[in-house]
């Protein structure tokens, strides 16, 4: 059996692995269910622009695939923080996203993590171990 194969704005992938973004929030600053909704939505606009930007043929191919998405929690602002460095390191786009603390928080506070939209496959090797918010 042969696989087809696809081009992603450059990036040879298989037709079954998909796109995605991840979100990624700290669970520990038991962020009310609207703040936690308004970081969420920051994260995924913020990484999304900057996958965009990286890599439109893989942005546009989530676009046009239903914009899969999974949330994902941390317990402290050092894990959120090590998993930014991890997908830069891996080149993959991401955006940290930091509180301007008007409502809950104090200005600065890292909230959350956007990462991609991205290569499925290549994302979770980095988020396997994390748990569904």
């Amino acid at each position: 059996m042969s696989l087809e194969y696809i081009s992603l704005g450059g990036i040879a992938q298989s037709d079954s692995d998909e796109v995605k973004q991840a979100i990624i929030v700290r669970k520990d600053l038991r962020m009310e269910t609207g703040k936690l909704a308004a970081q969420v939505a920051h994260a995924s606009l913020m990484s999304y622009f900057n996958a965009e930007k990286q890599n439109n043929g893989v942005a546009r191919r989530w676009l046009d695939t239903g914009e899969k998405k999974i949330v994902l929690k941390v317990d402290s602002e050092d894990a959120l923080r090590k998993l930014n460095a991890a997908f830069k390191y891996k080149g993959i786009p991401c955006a940290l996203v930091t509180d301007a603390g008007l409502t809950q928080l104090p200005p600065g506070t890292v909230t959350a993590l956007g990462v991609g939209p991205w290569i499925s496959s290549e994302m979770n090797a980095i988020t396997s171990a994390l748990k569904l918010l």
